[in-house]
């Protein structure tokens, strides 16, 4: 019987490493790509752990001679850059807060390396991401939690959908981070203990700042921080450096504490106030993707969650007449950030996102 090929997205770190050996011992035939998605990551140095660094590509090369697979290195260098490296510059300049990662995992990750692993007659692609995805005795795909919600990652997964969903494999979903690192040694794998990499990916030496200086220095233009009224209260580096619900690094002296809670990139203002201003109730997001069906037909109460680590909290989705989507939570959140992803759950069973466009007190 002809073994089913599958391409593991190998990022040269532990996660992704153990999901290709596991694989292979399932029976699978294996392939492992490193992406290689930005020429900035190759200014990190030899220490940093990134994706599609120098460094990165040799360890996982390390893994695939290892296991005995075959290894490619793939170049998405222009597509990263028009999808993710722009869409990050713009929303920053929009006084928004990105979230690359989302972005990188529906175009690049599960867009073009998918279309990449048919090229080489692979019926899958695997990562080392922690959740999980069941098929039901109805047919359909279910992305769910990992069992461990302290890993969990399926909060950046929320755009994949029943077609995407068919042709991926998550082995690692069931287990412990730990787990992990114990199955790696057993394994013999050499990056069994290769710290984790928090940073983002295209960002050399994780300096957003000096980034952002460079490829885009409109967006970090000196200008007023003022509070609701308009009343200036001192002189911010570029609205880029703030996000809502930020109180240090403002420089203002004030009786009380005070809190980011808007960004104007119009008249190139950061809004401050009183902590209980930073609390909202109710949100409209766009592009709402859903991981079961095509669109939302009505009302529905979910569990959403408003940033990558974040608890989640009650709250009911309804769909907008502009094709967005309003949620209404039962209790007010801090720091709803326009740019984030709103996920929403219905116990641990992920059904759909959207991104934040606007806040409502």
């Amino acid at each position: 019987m002809k073994q089913e090929r599958v391409l593991v997205a190998m990022s040269g770190g532990v996660d992704s490493s153990l999901t290709a050996a596991l694989l292979l011992e399932q029976g699978y035939d294996v392939v492992g790509a490193t992406m290689r998605l930005s020429e900035d990551s190759r200014e990190s140095s030899a220490e940093e752990k990134n994706c599609g660094t120098p460094s990165s590509v040799t360890d996982a090369q390390r893994v695939a001679e290892v296991l005995g697979i075959p290894h490619y290195v793939m170049d998405f260098s222009a597509a990263f850059e028009q999808t993710v490296i722009d869409y990050f510059l713009d929303e920053y300049q929009r006084g928004r807060t990105p979230n690359p990662c989302v972005v990188c995992n529906r175009h690049i990750k599960f867009g073009a390396l998918l279309r990449q692993a048919e090229e080489l007659g692979a019926s899958y692609i695997a990562t080392g991401h922690y959740a999980r995805i069941e098929r039901g005795a109805d047919g359909v795909y279910r992305l769910r939690k990992a069992q461990n919600y302290a890993k969990d990652q399926s909060y950046v997964l929320y755009h994949l959908n029943q077609e995407t969903l068919a042709h991926i494999l998550l082995p690692l979903g069931s287990f412990s981070k730990s787990e992990t690192r114990q199955m790696a040694e057993e394994y013999h794998l050499p990056v069994a203990h290769k710290a984790e990499s928090q940073e983002i990916c295209f960002v050399p030496h994780d300096d957003y700042k000096a980034y952002l200086r460079r490829k885009r220095p409109a967006s970090v233009q000196r200008g007023e921080i003022v509070d609701p009224s308009g009343n200036v209260l001192g002189i911010h580096e570029g609205i880029s450096f703030y996000t809502i619900g930020q109180r240090k690094g403002l420089g203002i002296a004030a009786p009380e504490p005070l809190y980011v809670t808007a960004l104007d990139p119009v008249h190139n203002r950061v809004v401050v106030g009183a902590a209980d201003e930073v609390y909202a109730r109710e949100l409209i997001a766009s592009h709402p993707l859903w991981t079961m069906w095509d669109a939302l037909c009505g009302e529905r109460t979910v569990q959403a969650k408003i940033r990558y680590g974040k608890r989640e909290a009650a709250a009911v989705v309804s769909p907008c007449e502009d094709g967005r989507v309003r949620v209404r939570f039962a209790e007010p959140q801090r720091a709803v950030t326009p740019g984030q992803s709103v996920v929403f759950y219905e116990d641990d069973i992920v059904l759909g996102g959207g991104i934040i466009d606007e806040v409502i007190a």
